[in-house]
């Protein structure tokens, strides 16, 4: 049996068809029925569909009759395509034993298919190289096929060309999978190890794991343990994905599926974790998990205040789909209370926030977005802050250290010029640079991750035309000469306006803001200030202008005087209502600390 069962993932960047070859695997396989009206099958969220990339990884179980005549079993993993979700990606390649290289014929090899062939390759996985697209007019098979070759230092007649479009040569892919890829290794008669490498959360059945089974045998009726959680359980359900969940009597070494466990808790079934069985547990758990580090981080507030635990259970049922997805809760003057949530990036953030307002109908407002900062204090304690209003007062900091990441950006050489400004206009530092072929440059950064997080990838892809890609990995910290920019409305501080900037860049951020604050809040009955204020300085201010009230519009001439005392009157009345007045701030507020942009002028 186990040597008959092939494990693989699809590593891609994104739009390279990895979610369409899936899509033809499973018809070739008749695991779905060819014109499935739905497609790109595995991507099971509208926004994955709608945004056209994977953003959880998903498995399917497929039955292949190869040509030497044996039916084989098939599971294949998909991946996410982001650089974001690079922490998935390596739990799925973890539960395999190859991988098919997916590569456009028109775009040509890009940084995410880099640094997804490296994971690959660290887990040891064997290597498909495919070339998808060939349909396509501006379609370069040989000339990428040469590029995918060298990258992997074999032959380029190995490497495939198809349309998965279309379907051609999906039949050579199957082959491949079948004769270069290695059977799984692993122990029957071993006690149980299962690696968990996703969840999700089900109403009936409780946490479902999906897991693939190193050692020993999955059965309906023993005790299982986590070994890192420490719950035991007794499974609901086991199962295989094909594509639905369909439940079986055991699932042996070497295959994937699912064990639903019935836990309610979220934190009882962390990815990552090895199941065992309760009774003869393993050893030792199975190497290689890591907890995701989330980098960017923000304030999530509900809009209404008694949707504050609505937010909490849907972040709580988020996070058993999103290992990656980290939160605290937090109070703000300005918006009350609400959570303090960690993220791998910025494309991470945004779908979170989608998926919180869609799938929970929840009306939430998201503060600006920041990086951890470490902060050396006078007193030589050593503190991390992931939120600006946590910052310290100026005269404790002895320094503050922020996040630097190497950055790689594979772009045509005829935007070298522009992907230099940008870069440089962020504070970044030129490496290096090599010409893996004579119209590609793969330049080589080192840059703060804060100038990163906001709008990097879109300014990148819009200054050149969308060919450019880029990926990134963390250094460490470095001390920066930063200030902590505040904004005052009405002269008290809104701490969810609040960011940490370079110093020679807190003046030109500040202006911006307060000018765009003045544009987005409302004008009220007394005059509004709008104060930047850096190291203890206001360095801009604006003032948003009273309503007024026409007083005067029943004076139809007479005596001066009695105008003038009307006028008094209503100054008096202003002048009191400024005291004890208080100003709503809209959500466009706090979304305008995003769009100040670091590379505008």
């Amino acid at each position: 049996m186990q040597e008959r069962i092939r494990n693989f993932s699809i590593i891609a960047h994104i739009d390279h068809g990895k979610s369409t070859l899936a899509d033809r695997l499973l018809e070739r396989t008749g695991t779905i029925a060819p014109g499935t009206p739905v497609e790109q099958v595995l991507d099971s969220m509208d926004l994955e569909r709608e945004k056209g990339v994977t953003i959880k990884a998903s498995v399917v179980r497929m039955e292949y009759q190869a040509a030497d005549g044996q039916t084989y079993i098939l599971n294949l993993i998909d991946t996410p395509g982001h650089v974001d979700f690079n922490y998935e990606v390596s739990r799925a390649l973890a539960a395999c034993e190859g991988a098919i290289l997916l590569v456009d014929a028109s775009q040509g090899v890009e940084a995410q298919t880099i640094a997804n062939l490296f994971l690959a390759l660290e887990n040891d996985l064997e290597i498909i190289p495919v070339v998808n697209k060939i349909d396509l007019p501006s379609a370069r098979p040989d000339e990428v096929a040469q590029e995918v070759a060298d990258l992997l230092g074999v032959s380029p007649d190995e490497v495939i060309r198809i349309s998965a479009k279309e379907g051609r040569n999906i039949d050579q892919v199957l082959e491949a999978i079948v004769q270069r890829i290695p059977p799984p290794q692993g122990d029957p008669e071993a006690p149980l190890r299962a690696l968990v490498f996703d969840s999700h959360y089900d109403p009936y059945k409780g946490v479902v794991s999906y897991v693939r089974v190193v050692d020993g045998v999955v059965r309906p009726n023993e005790p299982l343990l986590l070994m890192a959680g420490g719950a035991r359980f007794k499974p609901v359900e086991i199962g295989v994905f094909a594509p639905d969940m369909r439940p079986v009597d055991a699932l042996h070494a070497g295959e994937v599926g699912y064990i639903a466990t019935g836990l309610k808790t979220v934190h009882d079934a962390r990815v990552g974790d090895t199941i065992t069985s309760a009774e003869q547990p393993a050893q030792e758990p199975l190497p290689g998990y890591r907890h995701p580090k989330p980098v960017v981080f923000a304030g999530i507030y509900p809009v209404e205040s008694e949707d504050y635990e609505a937010l909490r259970d849907a972040l709580a049922k988020l996070q058993l789909n999103d290992a990656a997805l980290t939160y605290q809760p937090e109070h703000s003057h300005a918006l009350g209370f609400g959570f303090r949530a960690g993220f791998l990036g910025m494309f991470h953030m945004e779908i979170v926030q989608e998926r919180l307002e869609r799938e929970y109908d929840l009306d939430i407002v998201v503060t600006a977005p920041s990086v951890e900062y470490e902060v050396l204090l006078k007193d030589g304690r050593v503190i991390r802050i992931d939120s600006p209003a946590e910052l310290p007062p100026q005269e404790q900091i002895e320094e503050i250290r922020e996040p630097w990441v190497a950055l790689q950006i594979y772009t045509p050489v005829e935007f070298y010029g522009a992907v230099m400004e940008l870069v440089t206009q962020r504070r970044g530092i030129f490496k290096g640079q090599e010409h893996p072929t004579p119209d590609r440059v793969v330049l080589d950064f080192e840059m703060p991750l804060a100038e990163l997080i906001v709008d990097f990838f879109d300014q990148l892809k819009s200054r050149t035309r969308g060919y450019a890609s880029m990926d990134y990995q963390f250094l460490g910290y470095r001390p920066g000469d930063l200030v902590k920019l505040e904004i005052w409305v009405n002269k008290e501080p809104v701490d969810a306006l609040a960011t940490i900037v370079h110093r020679d860049e807190a003046y030109r951020r500040g202006q911006k803001l307060v000018s765009k604050l003045k544009e987005l809040i409302p004008r009220q009955l007394f005059t509004v200030p709008i104060q930047a204020v850096a190291n203890g300085r206001v360095i801009s201010r604006a003032n948003i202008k009273a309503l007024r009230k026409d007083v005067l519009a029943k004076c139809y001439g007479g005596d001066v005087t009695r105008k003038r005392k009307l006028l008094e009157k209503q100054k008096k009345g202003k002048k009191r209502l400024k005291q004890i007045g208080k100003v709503s701030i809209p959500q466009e507020a706090f979304l305008a600390v995003l769009r100040v942009k670091e590379g505008d002028s």
